[in-house]
């Protein structure tokens, strides 16, 4: 089992940066890939962001290319999504999960969230 925990949220203005921390525990060995997805009110949760642990790839959501960047700490138990040029559309709880096969493609376990509220 692999447990996640989301930190970083806040409310900030249109235009500021914000970042998101995630750190796993538990069999973090069973990590090869995490991601941050999204979930805005009052519609479903989206992919934002993902890498695998090898740090070869990473992929993005289009709508936060350019303005959204995804890294990993020095530990395998570690991501960050930094947000800048935040928009009131980025207004969301946002979710980091994590993926045990690869494939950045299927997430087994998930965080309970963060709020990330961007004012106009």
């Amino acid at each position: 089992q692999v447990q996640v925990v989301e930190s970083g949220g806040g409310l900030v203005q249109a235009g500021d940066s914000l970042s998101l921390s995630c750190a796993a525990s538990g069999r973090t060995s069973s990590i090869y890939g995490m991601g941050w997805f999204r979930q805005p009110p009052g519609k479903e949760r989206e992919f934002v962001a993902s890498i695998h642990w090898s740090g070869s790839n990473r992929y993005y959501a289009d709508s936060v290319k350019g303005r959204f960047t995804i890294s990993r700490g020095g530990a395998k138990n570690t991501v960050y999504l930094q947000m800048n040029n935040l928009k009131p559309d980025d207004t969301a709880v946002y979710y980091c999960a994590v993926d045990p096969r690869g494939t950045l493609l299927q997430y087994d376990y998930w965080g309970q969230g963060t709020q990330v509220t961007v004012s106009s």
